[in-house]
């Protein structure tokens, strides 16, 4: 019963985010040829400075189908649409339904408060990894439509990477829910903190962060170098 109640509770915001993840791969992989056709104009772009720099390496990683998903899709799609999702998942719990009078039926039954607890978490979890694996599926699946593949290997360790550094912000809401007694401010304060982390990341230097780790810069690196560009 309890775990069946934390399902309804959260189904609409999983559901909701299943189907834009979903949307944004099938995207992505569609809009592969158009940004193949497009390179060789980018390429003839001629700048100078840090912007310039940074335009020049995008084209680099994205000259193979591979670094173009892990650019396009989980560099940017994937990491921030799932740390929205993550964070919506995790903000309202016990406290946040209680002004509603939503409570009194899960406070009748025979269960704890703690319980209830790591069944609303467990249960946004379980939310998460679907989140993070089912999207990512839709390239093995549709990218021989456009004349491409992509491999399981990468589907795994990306979604593995960004299940376990994601779920810090899911962790980070569902703690400040069990503080405050509205969704808001538990969403409000974990979003804020994704986006100063974010920003801190985006310094130039050898910092790396959670973020880092959700898009597995390191593994799409060294991959990278053992393929015929590095």
């Amino acid at each position: 019963m309890v775990w069946y109640k934390s399902w309804l509770e959260t189904r609409w915001r999983f559901l909701i985010g299943l189907g834009v993840l979903t949307l944004l791969a099938c995207g992505a992989v569609f809009g592969y040829p158009a940004v193949q056709e497009l390179m060789p104009i980018a390429e003839q772009v001629e700048a100078k400075g840090p912007i310039a720099q940074i335009i020049k390496d995008a084209i680099e990683v994205q000259r193979q189908y591979r670094g173009y998903v892990w650019y396009q899709w989980v560099r940017q799609n994937l990491t921030q649409t799932w740390t929205i999702f993550a964070i919506l998942l995790g903000s309202g719990g016990l406290l946040a339904h209680a002004s509603g009078g939503a409570p009194l039926f899960t406070l009748a039954l025979p269960v704890s408060r703690q319980q209830v607890l790591w069944v609303r978490a467990a249960t946004g979890l379980a939310e998460l990894l679907v989140l993070a694996i089912v999207p990512y599926l839709i390239f093995p699946v549709l990218s021989p439509a456009i004349a491409q593949h992509y491999s399981l290997r990468d589907v795994a360790v990306h979604a593995t990477c960004i299940f376990v550094g994601g779920s810090v912000f899911f962790s980070v809401a569902l703690f400040l829910s069990t503080m405050f007694s509205d969704i808001w401010r538990p969403l409000l304060i974990t979003c804020a903190v994704a986006v100063m982390l974010m920003l801190i990341e985006r310094i130039p230097g050898e910092f790396y962060g959670i973020f880092g780790i959700m898009s597995g810069d390191s593994y799409f690196a060294v991959a990278r170098c053992r393929g015929p560009v590095c």
